[in-house]
């Protein structure tokens, strides 16, 4: 089914396709939008300014067991430096970040419909997240001074192998006229509101 609203957003076809098939047949599309593939890159730059150090020992510790740094004929094991290697493509790994996430960016929108916000990412299998009317919140939102920012939806915590606990944010990254689009979430979920449910969180 075509979706003319859509055509005032400028997303690549196979997204914006991908957009239209998720909706449904009388679902009316409110706004949708893309994080900035810079800025969402950038909160990555602590991650690269600490995968330098790392790589560096890394790189420096694999040559000097493998007898290349020093005196020549120094001794050396190339199976002993073979345990640097996975340090190293770690190392190149934290590199690569900001440019992945540049990258999945690139491939995700965000939708705000009468009856749900929707997170959509697409790639080798697209993802999919939605948040119903009725169960819509507005955690927090982050206002940059350009107006663009955050909006927190929800939290997910989990607890690894150590013990150690932590939260990850799930929202909409990086969009213009944040407060705004803040407004219009709190707008569509007092639409669904059941009566005696304690009021949304300002956004």
């Amino acid at each position: 089914m075509s979706r003319p609203l859509l055509d005032a957003y400028l997303f690549p076809s196979d997204l914006q396709a991908a957009i239209e098939s998720e909706l449904g047949p009388n679902e009316t599309l409110l706004w949708a939008g893309q994080p900035s593939p810079k800025r969402v890159a950038k909160r990555d730059l602590p991650l690269v300014l600490f995968a330098v150090p790392w790589t560096g020992f890394a790189v420096f510790w694999t040559l000097g067991a493998a007898g290349l740094l020093g005196q020549a004929g120094a001794g050396g094991s190339l199976g002993f430096a073979a345990f640097g290697l996975p340090f190293i493509a770690i190392g190149l790994g934290m590199f690569a970040t900001p440019w992945w996430s540049y990258r999945v960016a690139k491939r995700t929108a965000y939708v705000i419909t009468e009856e749900r916000a929707i997170i959509l990412r697409i790639g080798r299998r697209s993802d999919l997240q939605a948040f119903p009317a009725d169960r819509l919140t507005v955690l927090k939102r982050r206002t940059q001074p350009d107006g663009s920012g955050d909006l927190i939806l929800e939290r997910e915590s989990s607890t690894d192998s150590d013990g150690h606990r932590d939260t990850k944010e799930i929202g909409f990254f990086g969009i213009p006229e944040v407060k705004e689009v803040g407004r219009l979430v709190r707008d569509v979920a007092a639409a669904h509101q059941i009566p005696g449910r304690p009021s949304l969180t300002p956004g």
